[in-house]
């Protein structure tokens, strides 16, 4: 792929991936006792395991969420194709990435509303439609997560390949090694804690990159790196931009880049198991703000470290320092990724190469692990708990979650081995990915806010919507080009128009049907029929006198869950949530880039310096509500319980159905 020499050795590659994901295994490890020890978290509960005991806090849900936006295709891809196609790419990607987000706040509320024991978003699926729908949708969540997972997998390993040599093959199969340990034993709150920590290290490495790309001595400033820039426009313009220039938000590919992200992304994240159960996890209180407070932090990842590096590619790519010089990178090279891998090296040598790498170590095993636990618990919950085994315990599906982390680790290597040997990159997966991950989106939206979408419909809708996007995809990839192949497949109009046929055919066509043949579901099923998961049998208990014990403690828990100020104050909540994703929606999409695309002008010198300022007080906007908010949020109260050896006294299990100290404040936050 690449003959530039890897600025690190192998040994570096192998000691970050095998040595320090070790490390984070047995961190995480003793991090899970201390919290059994101190707060009875009892990570061998499948309440604990699949949604952490439904007690996470604002601060650490934010955390999460950015986490969540931290993928490592984002930062390579990010900045690569702003080397491509200027400036205008930054602000589409984080619109991709704020506005869904937003919009999850919206829907986690409201499953907090109807649903508030589900564990999963299939068994929503399941009890409003049944098990043939259900079936489909585990079809449809688990291609979404193995191309999530297998792409973010195969843009790292080609990253870590580049900075140390190390084989690719080899890095794809260790990197989520760690991860699945210290998912294993510690479940979604382990994917938390490590989604702090990681995102810590992440955020202070990113900001340290965005100022020593500034300050390199070839840039030396904001200004400098504008001269380059126009000079790059002059040399080789950009088709589609406006004046061939880099600098102006009047670029085609970019525009098309933020349509098909933005939809994709909606599909990408509605049909991951992984945001929703999030979502599940984070207190009444704290799951609105924050996944809006997240949401809109993270729009500066791509918008600020983007622009930044992917520019700085451009000013620096002419000059000796650059790892191709005298040669330009080849199309193979930028499509694997390897922009930002080249400005690390170019700017900070091996300890630029070292930081990126470690980067890249974060921002994939944190996705991994959240993607570990979306999986397994499909696998434990959504297959083996109500298809082999009606009676499972909670020790059943916990043994059964094991078994899906390691499933899922081995199968997603594997893929994303499949994918590199077979010529697929990076770019290839981002650009494709929502044609398989759109069709699901609506159906899923409606069968949370719509009581008349009906089962025919949400069986036929996504069924059609996949057929009619695959349709469009490969026969626009022919049109265009005369083949099927993995570079017209992968070029921007098929995709786009693939990813937006498969998201909006099944919206009029779930519409048209449940119109035809109306029913009406009864959003009071979705608290009778969704569960607790308790020590004992998951459903088909034979003594009598257990069942009813059992309805009658269900009935007292929903009782204390559906006071009149909580309901009162999770209503007040959606309004709140649903007007800022529709504000989110019109800022950062239509009201942003859309006018400045019509506007068909360049940046002037000093308008690029706001730019970029403005950028960079965002990123570290972003880097506080990340590191700091979570320890203020409780973190440090936590922390000094557990160093303390004190056990919480006041902690209840998440089995007794009680409610966190968060949510029992609900009351005391309405009177406020």
């Amino acid at each position: 792929m690449s003959t530039v020499q890897a600025p690190l050795p192998q040994g570096a590659g192998y000691g970050v991936v095998v040595g320090l994901g070790v490390a984070f295994a047995l961190g995480m490890l003793w991090v899970t006792n201390a919290l059994k020890r101190a707060f009875n978290e009892d990570n061998k509960s499948t309440e604990t395991f699949m949604v952490a005991g439904r007690s996470v806090g604002t601060g650490l849900t934010s955390a999460a969420v950015i986490a969540s936006w931290l993928y490592s295709t984002a930062l390579l891809a990010g900045s690569l194709l702003t080397y491509r196609y200027g400036l205008a790419l930054g602000v589409w990607w984080g619109a991709s990435a704020s506005t869904m987000i937003c919009l999850m706040a919206f829907l986690s509320i409201e499953t907090k509303r109807k649903a508030p024991n589900a564990h999963t978003m299939l068994e929503i699926i399941r009890v409003r439609y049944g098990n043939k729908v259900h079936i489909l949708w585990i079809f449809l969540c688990l291609l979404n997560n193995t191309f999530i997972f297998s792409s973010m997998v195969l843009g790292a390993s080609t990253a870590i390949t580049a900075l140390t040599g190390m084989d690719a093959t080899a890095s794809t199969y260790l990197l989520p090694l760690g991860v699945s340990i210290y998912t294993y034993f510690g479940g979604l709150k382990a994917t938390f804690l490590t989604d702090y920590v990681h995102t810590t290290v992440i955020m202070i490495i990113l900001v340290w990159m965005t100022i020593k790309i500034i300050l390199y001595k070839e840039i030396g400033s904001i200004g400098a790196l504008y001269e380059a820039v126009v000079q790059a426009g002059k040399d080789k313009p950009v088709e589609g931009n406006y004046q061939g220039s880099y600098l102006t938000m009047r670029s085609n590919q970019c525009l098309y880049f933020g349509i098909l992200h933005v939809v994709s992304n909606f599909g990408a994240v509605i049909m991951d198991t992984g945001f929703w159960q999030k979502g599940f996890s984070a207190d009444v209180a704290a799951a609105v703000p924050g996944y809006i407070l997240g949401g809109v932090a993270s729009f500066s990842i791509p918008w600020a470290f983007g622009t930044i590096a992917g520019l700085a590619a451009l000013a620096l790519e002419n000059t000796p320092a650059w790892p191709t010089y005298p040669n330009q990178m080849s199309e193979a090279e930028v499509g694997a990724g390897l922009v930002l891998p080249y400005v690390a090296q170019t700017v900070a040598g091996k300890g630029g190469a070292a930081a990126l790498l470690l980067v890249i170590f974060m921002s994939c095993t944190s996705i991994a692990s959240a993607q570990m636990i979306a999986t397994s618990s499909i696998l434990s919950f959504d297959i083996y708990g109500t298809y082999i085994n009606k009676k499972a315990t909670d020790k059943d599906l916990i043994r059964w979650s094991h078994i899906g982390v390691v499933i899922t680790s081995i199968f997603i290597s594997t893929i994303a081995t499949a994918f590199h040997r077979g010529g697929v990159d990076m770019t290839w997966l981002v650009y494709m990915l929502g044609n398989f991950t759109n069709p699901g989106c609506v159906p899923t939206l409606l069968s949370l806010l719509w009581s008349r979408q009906t089962r025919l419909a949400a069986t036929v809708a996504p069924i059609l919507g996949m057929a009619c996007g695959l349709s469009v995809w490969l026969g626009t990839a022919y049109a265009y080009f005369g083949a099927v192949t993995i570079a017209s497949t992968g070029a921007t109009m098929p995709c786009l128009f693939g990813c937006v046929t498969a998201m909006f055919v099944p919206l009029p066509t779930s519409v048209v049907i449940s119109l035809l043949w109306p029913e009406k579901f009864d959003w009071e099923d979705f608290a009778t029929n969704i569960k607790r998961v308790r020590a004992e049998h998951v459903s088909g208990v034979d003594d009598v006198e257990e069942v009813v014990r059992r309805q009658e403690q269900d009935d007292r828990e929903r009782a204390a869950y559906f006071t009149p100020e909580r309901v009162a104050y999770m209503k007040r909540m959606s309004r709140w949530a649903a007007v800022w994703a529709v504000f989110t929606i019109i800022g950062h999409v239509l009201l942003w880039p859309l006018p400045m695309y019509g506007a068909k002008m360049t940046f002037s010198k000093s308008l690029f310096q706001a730019w970029i300022v403005i950028s960079l007080i965002w990123l570290w906007f972003t880097l506080v509500v990340a590191i700091f908010y979570p320890l203020y949020d409780g973190g440090v109260a936590q922390m000094w319980t557990i160093i303390q050896g004190k056990t919480d006294k006041g902690s209840k299990s998440v089995e007794s159905g009680s409610s966190s100290p968060a949510v029992e404040g609900v009351e005391e936050l309405v009177k406020a």
